[in-house]
């Protein structure tokens, strides 16, 4: 029988960590969990979540996962929401299906800990920073939620003909403001810079209050990754159960 092997795109290494420990390969970025899964530390955008699930496939992903954190945009989705989207659509509004088994499988176990919702999850090519614009999305698109890597993974994984699915956790919800100190205190890795926080702090000091409540929705993300996580890797998910010999 094939082995299967999942690969998880993740942004930061603060998302990664509550996929469990794991082994550094020799590539850089990638890195093995105890079952097997590889797992990509690319950095925010769609080009590095693109680099990196090509990195996965070549060293030996047959599935693809995007994991992380995303923006609200449905006003109903609290901060630490959980979605397993049916559908991932681009910044130009191409459109990538999950895989439904894979999907529902894993959705059925997180949903013994925490609720889970469906629908389209958006991909943009900057953050979304206004209510405004959250809601503008929301209304153009319809989508739950917006990531920054999710569609250039499914990209990748519909060219390679692999499955692929996205897991991600609101952090910011459709009414929160995500100030701008945050996306400018961020390096390239997606690393956060207290320097260049504290800098943009002074430059805009009424984005503190904005901030501290972000801190908050920010410890919601965790938790809700953390009970993802609970239900062990996504590998299980991944492929269909084999039947019980022993069974008639």
């Amino acid at each position: 029988m094939a082995l299967n092997v999942v690969g998880i795109v993740c942004a930061l290494a603060s998302e990664a960590r509550h996929l469990g420990p794991t082994v550094r390969l020799q590539v850089p970025s990638l890195a093995s969990l105890a079952d097997g899964t590889l797992v990509a530390v690319t950095g925010m955008g769609g080009s590095a979540a693109a680099a990196g699930s090509r990195a996965l496939i070549e060293a030996g992903a047959t599935a693809l996962a995007s994991w992380g954190m995303a923006g609200g945009l449905d006003p109903t989705l609290d901060a630490g929401a959980i979605l397993l989207p049916t559908e991932v659509i681009g910044s130009e509004r191409q459109s990538f299906n999950t895989a439904p088994a894979w999907r529902d499988r894993l959705s059925c176990a997180v949903a013994a800990f925490a609720p889970v919702r469906g629908g389209r999850l958006l991909t943009s090519a900057r953050a979304i920073g206004s209510v405004a614009d959250k809601a503008e999305l929301f209304r153009a698109t319809g989508a739950a939620a917006v990531d920054m890597e999710s569609a250039a993974v499914g990209e990748v994984a519909a060219r390679h003909q692999l499955p692929f699915i996205a897991v991600r956790v609101v952090v910011d919800s459709a009414t929160d403001v995500l100030p701008r100190a945050v996306t400018a205190a961020a390096d390239n890795e997606g690393h956060l810079q207290i320097w260049r926080l504290i800098g943009a702090l002074a430059l805009a000091p009424n984005e503190l209050a904005p901030l501290i409540r972000l801190a908050r929705r920010y410890r919601a993300a965790n938790r809700s990754l953390a009970a993802i996580a609970r239900t062990g890797s996504l590998a299980p998910y991944a492929v269909s159960p084999a039947p019980d010999a022993r069974l008639p």
